[in-house]
């Protein structure tokens, strides 16, 4: 280390030396400009001068020559010689001194230089002259062991080496896609701890990343790969909910103070894998139509469920249910619900699929396919139903995902 201190040191010291140098060998060039200009206006100055000088000696001559005729003229003894060029003379004699009096001796050119050097900011500047920091930050370290993930959420937390000392403006952190993707940013700033929301459930998420300064960017940390959740757990969304819905026991249950269909959602999303959750009737009232399954983020939420074109549900009484998208009824299904009924939805992505299941048993065929895209869980009700959410269920035994034909393994 001593050695290393005594080599850097002497480095340190050329690089400086040569810095400085390099300033005043500027400086000088600079001097040199500015001297060229003022002995430009010096030049100018005088030329403006001499060409001045010159042209009063020529005049000088022109009136000395016309005092001296003059002088002649008046010794002529011919008098009518005399007034034969009198007022002739008369008149050049007033015009010459008409134009003597028209700023002929004035100077045309101050003595003065008009250059003031603005040597303030520079001075300034110099005296600021100091060390920065011009080295670009070490890769940071993740923090493993506070690092983790939580449903479709992970959290990375991460520092700078011990012994660095570099300074660090900020930090990018990027996710690739959780299937070998290609890395994406998803978060730039000065925390050291970040929480990303929204990714694929049961999805291998690969993560790193980089500090920078004014410098630049440094090199990326080691890359760390998370795994999300295989199962999704859930609550109903207070945010997302119509304001007649009313929520209670951790936001599992969920009931409403309207005779009218509104709408909840669930808390989170799903847009892979194979999803499996259900709902118990706690109290259902004057067979109203609850409706169950699925939905867009900007779904209508004062209408049943599958009423427009951005939810797919099954709505179902105390005797037959229904499937229904963008207001069309399809598939009527003998088999209806009362108080403790389950309702089970099944959402496959590997195969598009959307399946309802009543008291565990599929209800009718295979409800929608061709699905894509993000959704979330969703349900209407009024007044008259009362529902529990049970969430982190593993997927019913008579399904199994990719199989051609799921209804004929119904048990």
């Amino acid at each position: 280390m001593v050695q290393h201190i005594q080599e850097n040191g002497v480095e340190f010291e050329a690089c400086l030396v040569a810095q400085c140098d390099a300033l005043i060998d500027a400086l000088n060039r600079r001097k040199a400009q500015l001297l060229a200009r003022v002995n430009k206006e010096h030049e100018h100055k005088l030329k403006v001068v001499r060409d001045q000088i010159s042209h009063c000696t020529v005049k000088l001559r022109q009136t000395t020559g016309l005092m001296e005729y003059c002088l002649e003229v008046i010794k002529e003894n011919d008098p009518s010689g005399f007034l034969q060029i009198s007022d002739a003379l008369i008149r050049r004699v007033h015009m010459t001194e008409g134009q003597w009096g028209k700023g002929t001796l004035t100077p045309r050119m101050t003595s003065d230089f008009d250059l003031t050097l603005d040597s303030g900011p520079l001075l300034q500047t110099i005296h600021q002259l100091d060390f920065v920091q011009m080295k670009v930050p070490a890769a940071p370290m993740l923090q493993l062991e506070e690092c983790c993930t939580q449903n479709n959420s992970a959290t990375l937390s991460w520092k700078q080496p011990p012994l660095s000392t570099i300074v660090v403006d900020g930090y990018i952190l990027e996710l690739d896609d959780g299937n070998g993707g290609p890395f994406r940013e998803v978060y730039v700033g000065t925390e050291t701890i970040c929480t990303v929301d929204g990714l694929h459930f049961n999805s291998t998420y690969k993560s790193r990343v980089k500090a920078f300064n004014a410098s630049g960017v440094g090199q990326y940390s080691k890359t760390l790969i998370m795994q999300t959740s295989e199962i999704a757990w859930f609550t109903f969304d207070p945010a997302s909910a119509h304001p007649d819905i009313i929520l209670s026991n951790d936001n599992l249950t969920v009931t409403c103070n309207s005779y009218d269909d509104r709408v909840v959602m669930g808390n989170s999303a799903f847009s892979r894998g194979v999803h499996y959750w259900e709902m118990t009737i706690d109290r259902y009232d004057n067979h109203p139509d609850p409706a169950f399954g699925i939905a867009r983020g900007d779904v209508l939420k004062d209408v049943m469920l599958g009423k427009d074109d951005k939810a797919w549900a099954m709505y179902v009484d105390n005797n037959r249910s229904w499937f229904m998208h963008n207001n069309s009824h399809t598939n009527r299904t003998d088999g209806g619900i009362s108080k403790g009924t389950t309702i089970g939805v099944l959402l496959d992505f590997s195969r598009g699929i959307l399946i309802f299941l009543i008291n565990d048993e599929q209800q009718g065929p295979v409800a929608f396919e061709g699905l894509e895209g993000v959704y979330y869980p969703a349900i209407s009700i009024n007044r008259n139903v009362q529902v529990t959410l049970h969430t982190g269920l593993p997927i019913p035994d008579f399904y199994t995902p990719g199989e051609a034909d799921p209804t004929g393994s119904v048990c």
